[in-house]
């Protein structure tokens, strides 16, 4: 029997305190919280549903955005399900995201160097060369080396579920790391000549360095999240960042290469910012054939998906990069200055100010999302190493906050209280400098690491302090307690890493311990 996995029917989307759901599920069920799996996979899955609803009802403007409304939304992309229903399957002649002729060329290419292998034991290399590659953990939107080194489960490979394949090859399509992990030693389909080790770039969402962040305007149910980031055609033409305009979704109208004309004129779409095609793959038996795809632009040469956090002010575009050592929620009051306070210069994130705008009106509170995956990169291969980890950040927003006179009052408190808690930090890597100092060795990296465990700590109260940024007597008292916790936490990191063991490491703990009276005196 001829295998299939419908992305429309079968569970795969991994959606918060339910489990794995259909599309199908995910546009009936208004009641779904939130998308599950890890960051990277929470991005691709909400770009799907953006690429749908998109394909399915683009409003002609925020009239029509507003009349449409989430369940109406929801009609339109159940209708369109239905019609291009057999373009979601992971299988048979027309598979989703995967290009058939894949297969043809790797075959081609065993056949030539099985003609060429003289000893049988070349010739089983050449077979082993032609068969697909393991997807390996999984974990990660990329293809294990073949030298990969295994120091944990999260790198061991395993058999994967048809679900568990649909996500991983949506992730990858957008994430995929740039690199040699890709057959060489081809011809691709669009008659490039690919050497045993050619490096493609990496996707589009990933980006060329770190690993780019994303931010978005989430509520408490997926289908009025996706409702709330649905770009209107008028917005679309006006932004002039899509010479393309909206575009047609991939499983509408396949490439035939990397470079035909189908290609060419995706890559200027908003639905190539929602789901590209990076990597040209199969699904064969328990593996996937692996080349490079489309390569698309990168943001210093115009590219832009609307989840990006970007500032166009200077002469070179600049893009936020995912970093571990500050994590997203830190960017708040820089994303608020940006998108919502201010109309100056600065890193601006088209979706979040264009869903700030409609949720004031629509919704009592809200949530700023941010996540993404840092990488490492070397010589053009990028790999998760050392410290990289996915990240990110959830805070939540009263609509009140962001509008009229009480927002801006709010905002200012907030400004405040981080200013304050900056210099704390500040004030901590000093003292930790200045203990290792008075013992005459290097404390640099010490002191890092004491100001980022001092962050660490403060974040779990980060929402309480929001939520008392308000004007008025509770919350200045609830302020007052936070600034105590706050500074138990910055001593907490010092006596972490400034140990006082010895006379002389008493000594120099109790000269170099930080003062916080002057901060927890200061009006809240």
């Amino acid at each position: 029997m001829d295998k299939h996995f419908n992305l429309i029917d079968e569970p795969w989307i991994p959606v918060a305190d339910v489990g794995r759901v259909s599309l199908r599920q995910i546009f009936s069920r208004p009641d779904y919280r939130a998308l599950g799996g890890n960051p990277v996979e929470k991005i691709a899955v909400m770009k799907l549903l953006l690429a749908i609803a998109q394909a399915a009802a683009t409003p002609e403007d925020e009239t029509a955005w507003g009349e449409l409304g989430a369940q109406g939304l929801a009609d339109k992309c159940l209708e369109y399900l239905d019609k291009w229903h057999d373009r979601f399957d992971l299988y048979g002649d027309k598979p989703f995201l995967q290009m058939p002729a894949v297969g043809e060329l790797i075959a081609a290419r065993t056949a030539s160097r099985m003609a060429k292998a003289k000893t049988k034991a070349q010739r089983l290399e050449v077979e082993e060369s032609g068969r697909p590659r393991q997807i390996g953990s999984g974990v990660y939107p990329d293809m294990p080396s073949k030298n990969n080194t295994q120091l944990s489960q999260t790198t061991f490979p395993r058999n994967h579920s048809d679900s568990e394949r649909a996500v991983f090859l949506l992730t990858l399509m957008n994430f995929s790391f740039g690199g040699k992990r890709v057959e060489g030693d081809l011809t691709s389909l669009g008659g490039l000549v690919q050497g045993a080790r050619y490096s493609a770039p990496a996707g589009p969402s990933l980006g060329g360095w770190d690993g780019q962040l994303h931010c978005f305007l989430v509520v408490d149910s997926v289908l009025e999240t996706v409702w709330l980031n649905l770009l209107s055609g008028e917005y679309i033409h006006l932004a002039a960042t899509w010479p393309s305009g909206i575009g047609r979704p991939l499983w509408e109208q396949y490439p035939t290469s990397e470079n035909d004309e189908v290609a060419r004129n995706y890559k200027g779409t908003y639905q190539a910012c929602l789901v590209a095609m990076s990597r040209f793959v199969l699904l064969r038996d328990d593996g996937l054939y692996y080349l490079d795809g489309i390569n698309y632009p990168k943001v210093k040469e115009g590219w832009s998906e609307p989840s990006l956090i970007v500032d166009r002010s200077k002469a070179d575009i600049a893009v936020r990069y995912v970093n571990v050592q500050k994590r997203p929620w830190r960017e708040l009051e820089a994303l608020l200055v940006a998108n919502v306070f201010s109309t100056s210069a600065g890193f601006e994130c088209q979706s979040l100010k264009i869903a700030v705008d409609r949720v004031v009106d629509t919704h009592e509170s809200f949530i700023i999302w941010c996540g993404g995956i840092k990488v490492s990169a070397n010589s053009g291969d990028q790999s998760v190493k050392g410290d990289d980890d996915f990240v990110e950040s959830a805070v939540s927003l009263e609509s009140g906050w962001v509008s009229g006179v009480n927002g801006g009052i709010w905002f200012s408190c907030l400004q405040d209280e981080m200013k304050l808690l900056d210099e704390i930090s500040k004030d901590l890597r000093r003292k930790v400098l200045s203990y290792f100092d008075v013992q005459l060795a290097d404390g640099k990296d010490l002191a890092a690491q004491a100001t980022h465990l001092f962050w660490q700590l403060c974040e779990r109260d980060f929402q309480a302090l929001l939520d008392n940024c308000e004007s008025g007597e509770k919350e200045a008292i609830a302020r007052r307690e936070l600034r105590r916790r706050f500074s138990a936490y910055a001593q907490q990191a010092y006596d972490r890493f400034c140990p006082k063991d010895t006379a002389r490491q008493l000594d120099a703990w109790a000269r170099c311990r930080p003062n916080h009276s002057k901060y927890l005196r200061q009006e809240a």
